[in-house]
């Protein structure tokens, strides 16, 4: 049987790489739109109790703690940190982001709804706004065959310039939603969330309405990614990988002496 040792101190390297790889995404996509940034959670594993507390002389004079001895650590959970990320203008009428609580609701083609704080949207085809990945806004704005201008207010109403009048036309409003828990929700990928039963069910609301929050046009929301952080956490975990290393070089070393000594 192995050394329990060694399965601890493996355990604690196993950790330690999986930090590395939540990291490594967060780097990967510091340039992300709307990207939150994940941080890995851990917690210990179950304990060999080798001595249970004891009394010591009579009832109200102490007892002595138990003695236990841990057997690691196990990945508990990837939380997403959901601060917002700063705005960076881009010039761009049908770029949209969201200075406070809630997502834009696109449709998958399975019908179902996910997720986002990527205002990136495009016009499809047949006029219809839609985000840079295809999807389309739920509930849909559909603008006219020819449009010169885009306008989209605070309050997410979306309008179009009429090209002989002039004046702006209204084609839809933009809804967001919120969640009771929106750490809860589960990544898709293409910058989409999905909902679940840690999420809550989605809450229905309109830009700067109480508890949501208000629409900025022609910008974006940068990732929450602090480069900075990030790599002072991969040295921080970089050096507990070298440690935990060591702890399994250690204990390998101890058993071939023990083994030595029946030679």
């Amino acid at each position: 049987m192995a050394d329990p040792s060694l399965r601890t101190a493996a355990s604690g390297m196993i950790a330690q790489q999986t930090r590395v790889d939540v990291i490594a995404n967060n780097l990967a996509n510091v340039n992300t739109t709307a990207f939150k940034r994940s941080r890995a959670h851990f917690e210990d594993l179950l304990y060999q109790t080798i001595q249970g507390t004891q009394l010591v002389g009579e009832l109200d004079e102490g007892s002595l703690p138990a003695i236990q001895v841990g057997r690691g650590v196990r990945l508990a959970a990837t939380p997403r940190v959901d601060t917002q990320g700063s705005f960076e203008p881009t010039g761009r009428a049908l770029d949209v982001a969201i200075d406070g609580d809630g997502y834009f609701q696109v449709e998958l083609p399975d019908g179902k709804n996910a997720f986002t704080r990527d205002g990136s949207f495009q016009l499809s085809p047949d006029g219809t706004l839609m985000t840079s990945s295809g999807y389309q806004l739920s509930p849909p704005i559909s603008f006219p065959t020819e449009v010169s201008e885009v306008v989209i207010s605070r309050d997410g109403t979306v309008s179009t310039r009429d090209a002989g009048s002039g004046d702006l036309l209204e084609v839809g409003r933009i809804e967001l939603v919120r969640f009771p828990n929106s750490t809860g929700l589960i990544a898709r990928g293409q910058n989409l969330l999905l909902e679940t039963e840690a999420s809550g069910s989605p809450e229905v609301g309109m830009p700067e309405e109480e508890g949501f929050g208000r629409l900025v046009a022609s910008t974006l929301e940068t990732s929450n990614v602090e480069i900075v952080q990030e790599m002072v956490d991969m040295i921080a975990a970089q050096r507990a990988y070298e440690i935990a290393s060591k702890a399994v070089q250690t204990s390998e070393e101890m058993a071939d002496v023990a083994s030595n000594l029946f030679r």
